[in-house]
This record gives C-alpha cells, sequence and structure tokens, in this order.
C-alpha cells in the first residue's frame, strides 16, 4: 500500500489485500438491507446495515468486533446524484468524499480528497440505464452489476463485479493496491448499492 493511500485508511482498518467480497446478507427486523465485506481468506473487514433514508443522512460501518469504524454521511439530498462523506469514526476525520455522477449513459462514483478534492479513483459502471432497470423492472434488482476501478491519473486499477441474484454479492478486485484506497472502495460499494436499491 503506497504512502499516497495509506492516509484514507480508517484508524483502525487498514487493508492491504487486492480481493474482497461485498455481500448483502438479508434484512434486519426493519427491513433494512444489511452488508458484510471479506477479505480472500474469508475474515470480515465490515459489516454495515443501510439506514440513510429520509429521516437518517448517516450509513454506519462496524469491524468483526462490533466496534464502529467508520460513517458515511449524505452531504445533499438522498438520491443517485449526490455526495457522501466517509468519515473515521475514532479521530473524526473526514476522509473522502464519494460523489455521484448519473447519467443513463454511464453511472461514475469519484472517490476525492476530502480536503482538496482531488480525484483519488473512480468507478464507472456499464451504463446507467443497467442501473435503472435495476431500480425500476419487477426482477431488476437481481440483474447483475460491473463498475470499473481507475486510479488518480485514470488508468486501469480493478473490477468490481456481481451476478445475477436475489441478494447483491460483489466481487472487487484491486489490481493496483498502491494507488486506489481500499477501504474507500470496498465501503464505496456498500453505499452504491445501499443508495440504489433503495
Amino acid at each position: 500500500m503506497g504512502a499516497t493511500t495509506r492516509q484514507y485508511q480508517p484508524e483502525t482498518l487498514a487493508l492491504s489485500g487486492s480481493q474482497y467480497t461485498v455481500e448483502q446478507t438479508g434484512t434486519d427486523e426493519n427491513m433494512r438491507p444489511e452488508y458484510e465485506a471479506t477479505d480472500a481468506a474469508g475474515e470480515t473487514v465490515f459489516s454495515a446495515t443501510y439506514e440513510m433514508y429520509q429521516t437518517k443522512d448517516s450509513f454506519a460501518f462496524f469491524d468483526g468486533d462490533g466496534e464502529e469504524i467508520v460513517t458515511v454521511t449524505a452531504t445533499s439530498a438522498l438520491d443517485m446524484a449526490g455526495d457522501y462523506t466517509l468519515t473515521d469514526t475514532q479521530t473524526g476525520q473526514d476522509l473522502v468524499v464519494l460523489e455521484n455522477d448519473f447519467s443513463l449513459l454511464r453511472d461514475t462514483w469519484r472517490i476525492r480528497d476530502a480536503d482538496d478534492g482531488s480525484v483519488l479513483a473512480e468507478l464507472t459502471s456499464r451504463g446507467g440505464v443497467a442501473t435503472v432497470a435495476r431500480t425500476l423492472l419487477p426482477f431488476g434488482r437481481w440483474l447483475g452489476h460491473e463498475y470499473t476501478i481507475a486510479d488518480r491519473d485514470g488508468e486501469a486499477a480493478g473490477t468490481i463485479e456481481s451476478g445475477f441474484g436475489i441478494l447483491d454479492e460483489y466481487e472487487v478486485t484491486i489490481a493496483d493496491t498502491s494507488s486506489v484506497p481500499q477501504v474507500p472502495v470496498v465501503v464505496g460499494v456498500a453505499v452504491i448499492d445501499g443508495i440504489q436499491a433503495n
């Protein structure tokens, strides 16, 4: 992990691997989607329950011991296109901003430095039409979804892929861990899925 990406890791969660799985494991008693991320060894990276609705604008992530790691907070109206700030719960430091640029041609999420706004990575879907279909069609939620990961220079740095299924499961592959901040990418997958599904 390069020095440029290390600063975007929360204090209590440092990732160094290149393979992660992010899956919706079900719903809680209030029908809110629940997520879990694991690394290549099957160890839990985080768990979370999606709570970003009109009455609540934050989404908390917890480690395997139940300690809160990071919080994602909406900085504008909750919709497909908006900004979401990822904050280290332990230090209170804003790490990155997840910025969505949605169109019918493509769905793009930029991970920006929370201080200077510089682009750290970009997640681009196979097309905005697929995102709309997942939201509006009767069985659209079951459609697979794919994103490419690019680094700050626009170079290919990995992929995010899910297949056809009732519950989403994403395989995250970060080919160059020195140029892409892992925690924001892996957390971002759960945030994106939660927002698009709700």
